[in-house]
């Protein structure tokens, strides 16, 4: 199933969160934050929003960080992603 948002809504999944740290310590999965880096895999168009025209910064593929009590989760294929408006997305992240 391919879910296309609409307007300016962004699908989201958000990235495994690490198990060793930096230094190669293993985390218990009790021990382990919750992920906050969500990779983008699909894109609204944009146009008009309340009256206002917008215009989407976001691309498919880009790693960003998403307000933490946004959007609608959904399950696609038995994965869950996130759908959220492009101004709950806080930063693109670079590596």
């Amino acid at each position: 199933m391919k879910i296309s948002p609409l307007a300016d809504r962004v699908v989201i999944k958000m990235v495994e969160a690490e198990e060793t740290t930096k230094s190669g310590i293993v985390l218990a999965s009790s021990a382990q934050e919750k992920p906050q880096v969500a990779e983008v895999l699909a894109v609204g168009p944009g146009g008009m929003v309340d009256g206002k025209e917008v215009v989407m910064n976001i691309k498919v593929g880009d790693k960003v960080i998403a307000s933490k009590y946004s959007g609608t989760e959904v399950k696609v294929d038995g994965e869950e992603v996130l759908i959220v408006r492009q101004s709950d997305i806080l930063a693109i992240v670079e590596d």
